[in-house]
C-alpha cells in the first residue's frame, strides 16, 4: 500500500461484502471464504493490515466483478484472523475512515483499489445538532429494551459517546436494517442528515417492534407449553434467515454440550460451560463477545480432564532407555526409577517435582526429555528465563479480546494428556515487575497439596495438575525465592570429568554429529587421543556443550573437504587436530611448571560450575599497610585479615621478626581483576601465600587447597567440594588439602578422579603449610 497523500490510498486490497454494510469508528466480525478475499486479506496481513471493503449491489452475485460493488466503502484494519476451517476465515477489524473507490482491478487474482477518504460534513448549528443526538440516544435505549437485551452495555456505551459522528456511525452499524438502506447511510456527508435517518430507522424499528409484542402476547395466551416453544423455535430460525445467519448456532450448541457429556466433569465445571452456552447463544454472531465466549468454549472443552498417558513402570526398560540417552547423571535416573517402583505398587501416588541443579551443558534439558520416554509421557516445556509477567503463568483474565490461558494449561492442551512430563527450563532466571511475580505463581502450580485445583485466570474453573509429574532445572538456587525451592526435591549435577566426557563423545556426540551433517559413519572416525585434546586443549568446561560445537566444526570442515576435494575417508588424530580447529585455547599446564614463593593455587565454586584460582602474596617496604586487589568481595577480605593476625599471633615460630610487619607493606591480590570473587574458602590459600612471601619458602607445584580459616588458625569446613575438586582435577593438580569436616563429601568425587588425586584433610593451618611449603 502507498499513500499518495493525506486522503489519498494507493494499490490496498479490497474485499466486497455480501449483504454488510460497516461504519467507521467501529469494531466489527466477519467472515471470508472467496479465494480473492482471502488472498487480499492475506496480502493486507501480510503488510500494514489496512484494506478497504464494501457491499456488493447484489448480495446473489457469488463472484462479483469489479462493477458489482458499490462505490463508497470503508477503510479497515484488520486486528486478528482466526482460520474456523480449510474452507473460510473470520476477520475481526476495525473501522476506520470512509472512502470514495477508484480504479478496481485485479491484480494476481486479488482485488486490488485506490481510493479518498471521504469527509464527514458537521452542521454550524451545534444546538439543533445536540438536540437530534439526544433524541437518537432515547430512541436507541427504547430500541433495546424493545428488542429484551438484558445487557445494559450497550446502552451504557451509546450514551457516554459525546461525538456526533462516531455516535450516528455506531448506532447505524447495531439497528437492523436492509444493507441497502445502511448504504444509503454511509453515503450521506452530512452527519445531521445520517443522524436523522437513523432516527427515523429506529422509530419505525420500535413501532414494529411494540406492534409484535402485543400481536405476541394475544397468541402466545392461548398456546399450551410445547406449542409455544416451537414457535418461539420457529421465530428464531426466521429471524436468523432475514439476518442472513447462516451459521446454526443451535447445532453447535448441541455440539458442545454433547462433547461436555462425554467429559464426565464435576458438577461446578459442567454448570460453569452450560452457562457461557447459553449466553453464547442469545448473542448476535457477529459481536465480539461472540468470538471471545466461542474461543473460551471450545478451549476449556478441548482440555484433556480426564485423558492420560498409560505410564510406563517396567523399571528394566525405563533403565535401559536411559542409559541409551545419556551417560552418568546416576543420581537422576536413580531418583526416577525409584519413583517408577512406587508408582508399580501404589497406583495414587502424586508426579514427584524435582529441581536438577548443575553447571550448562551438562545435560538437565535433555535428561528430562529421556525421563519422558522412560516414563511414556508426553513432553511438555517452558523456559521461564526472562519470564516477568504473572499472566505467563496463571494466564489472562477474559476481559479482553485476544485473551488466552496461561502456558502451563496451554502446553497441556496442546500435549493432550493430564499427566506429562512438564519441564520448566532456567527456573533460577526467572524475573518480577509491576505485572507480578512469577515466582510466586508458581507457588501453586509446584505444590502438591494446591495444584490439584489450580485454577487459570482464563479458565475460571479449576484443573487438576496432581498427576503432572513436574521437573525443573537451574544453574544455583541461590537466585529461586524459598518458598519455590522447599516445594521442590533438589538433585544436584555435577560437570563431567574426562573419562566421562571421552564415553559420551563416543557414544553420543561423534555420531549425533556424523549424522547431523550427512557423513556416513565409516567416513569419519576419531582416536582416543584426539577426543582427549579437544576435551583438555579447546574446551575446559563442566558439561559437553563446546565439545559438542567443536566436533561439529571438525565435521563441517570433513565435509567440504568430501565434496571439494573427493576424499572418502578421514581419521581425526591428534596431530592434526591443529588444522581443524586451530592452535590450542587452553594450556595444560595451567598450575605451573615450578614452585614458585607467594603464588598459591585455590579452588572457587561458581554457578557454571568449579574453577581453580592463583592467589599471590607480595611483601614490600613500607609502613605495615594492608592492600587487597582484585575485586574481593567483604567476606573474602575479612577472611584475608584473619589470615594476617593468625601469622602475626605465630611469627616467632616461622622466624619471622615483629618488626616485618610494621615496616614492610603486605599486598594479596588476585588475578582476573574484573571478576567479582567472595566468601571464606579461600582463607587458607591466601593465608598460605602471605607466610610463603614473608619466609621467602616456595610453594610446592601441583597442590590446591580450600577451607576458611579463624584467628586461632582453625580451619572450618566449606561447601562446593566436588565442583571444586572436578575443576582442581581438569587443571592438572594432583594434591589437594581440604578441612577434615570435609571428608564425607569425597564420597561424591567419581573413583577415578579419586585414584589421580592425593587427598590431605587438614585441622588447622599450621597442616596446610607443613603440606604446602618446600622445607
Amino acid at each position: 500500500m502507498v499513500m499518495d497523500e493525506k486522503n489519498k490510498y494507493v494499490d490496498l486490497p479490497f474485499i466486497p461484502l455480501i449483504g454488510q454494510t460497516f461504519f467507521p469508528g467501529t469494531t466489527v466480525s466477519f467472515d471470508i471464504g472467496r479465494e480473492k478475499s482471502l488472498n487480499a486479506i492475506n496480502q493486507a496481513a501480510n503488510g500494514d493490515k489496512l484494506f478497504v471493503v464494501a457491499t456488493q449491489i447484489d448480495d446473489k452475485i457469488n463472484n462479483p466483478d469489479v462493477d458489482d460493488c458499490y462505490k463508497v466503502g470503508v477503510l479497515i484494519r484488520s486486528k486478528q484472523i482466526i482460520k474456523k476451517s480449510s474452507e473460510y476465515v473470520r476477520v475481526l477489524a476495525t473501522c476506520e475512515k470512509r472512502v470514495d473507490l477508484e480504479n478496481i482491478r485485479i491484480e494476481n487474482d486479488i482485488f486490488i483499489c485506490d481510493c479518498n477518504v471521504r469527509p464527514d460534513l458537521l452542521a454550524d448549528d451545534e444546538i439543533e445538532t445536540k438536540a437530534l443526538a439526544r433524541i437518537a440516544k432515547k430512541s436507541f435505549s427504547k430500541h433495546i429494551d424493545l428488542v429484551g437485551n438484558s445487557d445494559n452495555s450497550i446502552k451504557e456505551m451509546i450514551n457516554k459517546i459525546d461525538d456526533i459522528t462516531l455516535l450516528c456511525n455506531t448506532m447505524a452499524g447495531e439497528i437492523k436494517v436492509s444493507y441497502e438502506a445502511k448504504q444509503e447511510l454511509l453515503e450521506q456527508d452530512l452527519v445531521y442528515k445520517r443522524l436523522e435517518k437513523v432516527i427515523q430507522f429506529l422509530n419505525d424499528e420500535n413501532q414494529i417492534l411494540m406492534l409484535e409484542k402485543r400481536i405476541s402476547a394475544k397468541v402466545m395466551g392461548n398456546l399450551n407449553q410445547s406449542q409455544r416453544e416451537y414457535f418461539l423455535k420457529e421465530q428464531i430460525k426466521v429471524i436468523k434467515d432475514e439476518l442472513g445467519e447462516t451459521e446454526d448456532v443451535d447445532d453447535e450448541a448441541n455440539e458442545w454440550l454433547a462433547t461436555m457429556e462425554g467429559l464426565n466433569l464435576p458438577e461446578k465445571i459442567k454448570e460453569k460451560i452450560e452457562k457461557e452456552i447459553t449466553k453464547f447463544t442469545r448473542m448476535h454472531q457477529s459481536s465480539p463477545e461472540s468470538t471471545v465466549t466461542r474461543t473460551y468454549i471450545e478451549t476449556i472443552l478441548s482440555l484433556p480432564w480426564n485423558t492420560a498417558s498409560k505410564i510406563n513402570v517396567n523399571i528394566k526398560k525405563a533403565d535401559k532407555i536411559l542409559n541409551e540417552d545419556h551417560y552418568g547423571l546416576e543420581q537422576v535416573k536413580e531418583r526416577i526409577l525409584e519413583y517408577l517402583a512406587v508408582v508399580h505398587l501404589s497406583k495414587n501416588i502424586k508426579g514427584p517435582i524435582i529441581c536438577l541443579v548443575g553447571p550448562p551443558g551438562v545435560g538437565k534439558t535433555s535428561i528430562a526429555k529421556s525421563i519422558a520416554r522412560a516414563t511414556n509421557r508426553e513432553f511438555a516445556r517452558m523456559s521461564l528465563g526472562g519470564v516477568r509477567d504473572e499472566a505467563e503463568i496463571r494466564g489472562h483474565r477474559r476481559t479482553y479480546i485476544g485473551s488466552i490461558p496461561g502456558r502451563v494449561i496451554n502446553n497441556i492442551k496442546e500435549v493432550g494428556t493430564n499427566n506429562p512430563l512438564f519441564l520448566f527450563d532456567e527456573v533460577d532466571k526467572i524475573g518480577s515487575e509491576f505485572k507480578g511475580d512469577p515466582a510466586s505463581a508458581l507457588l501453586e502450580v509446584l505444590d502438591p497439596e494446591q495444584n490439584k485445583t489450580f485454577v487459570d485466570n482464563y479458565l475460571e474453573v479449576p484443573f487438576d495438575l496432581s498427576k503432572v509429574m513436574f521437573i525443573t532445572t537451574a544453574n544455583t538456587t541461590e537466585t529461586i525465592p524459598s518458598p519455590l525451592l522447599d516445594r521442590m526435591e533438589v538433585i544436584e549435577i555435577s560437570g563431567y570429568i574426562e573419562d566421562e566426557k571421552l564415553k559420551i563423545a563416543e557414544n553420543y556426540l561423534i555420531p549425533k554429529k556424523i549424522a547431523e551433517h550427512g557423513i556416513k559413519k565409516n567416513r569419519l572416525t576419531f582416536s582416543e587421543s584426539a577426543v582427549r585434546d579437544i576435551i583438555n586443549d579447546y574446551t575446559r568446561e563442566s558439561g559437553v556443550r563446546n565439545l559438542e560445537r567443536e566436533i561439529a566444526n571438525i565435521c563441517r570442515k570433513v565435509a567440504k573437504q568430501i565434496v571439494m576435494d573427493g576424499k572418502k575417508t578421514q581419521h581425526i588424530t591428534a596431530r592434526s587436530l591443529d588444522g581443524y580447529l586451530g592452535k590450542k585455547k587452553f594450556r595444560s599446564d595451567i598450575v605451573g611448571d615450578d614452585n614458585k614463593v607467594g603464588v598459591t593455587t585455590g579452588m572457587a565454586w561458581t554457578r557454571v560450575g568449579g574453577t581453580i584460582l592463583f592467589i599471590e602474596a607480595l611483601k614490600v617496604a613500607g609502613s605495615g599497610k594492608v592492600v587487597l586487589t582484585g575485586q574481593m568481595g567483604d567476606v573474602m577480605k575479612e577472611s584475608a585479615q584473619a589470615g594476617i593476625s593468625y601469622l602475626r599471633s605465630i611469627a616467632d615460630e616461622y622466624g619471622i621478626k615483629a618488626e616485618v610487619f610494621q615496616e614492610c607493606d603486605i599486598h594479596i591480590h588476585i588475578p582476573e581483576g574484573a571478576t567479582p570473587k567472595d566468601g571464606p574458602s579461600a582463607g587458607v590459600t591466601m593465608c598460605t601465600a602471605l607466610l610463603s612471601a614473608i619466609t621467602g619458602k616456595e610453594v610446592i607445584n601441583g597442590i590446591a587447597m580450600t577451607g576458611e580459616i579463624t584467628i586461632r588458625g582453625k580451619v572450618l569446613p566449606v561447601g562446593g567440594i566436588k565442583e571444586k575438586v572436578l575443576a582442581a582435577h581438569r587443571a592438572g593438580i594432583t594434591k589437594i588439602l581440604i578441612p577434615r569436616e570435609n571428608e564425607a563429601d569425597l564420597e561424591e568425587i567419581p573413583k577415578t578422579v579419586r585414584k589421580q588425586i592425593k587427598f590431605v584433610l587438614i585441622d588447622e593451618a599450621k597442616d596446610v603449610f607443613e603440606e604446602a611449603l618446600v622445607k
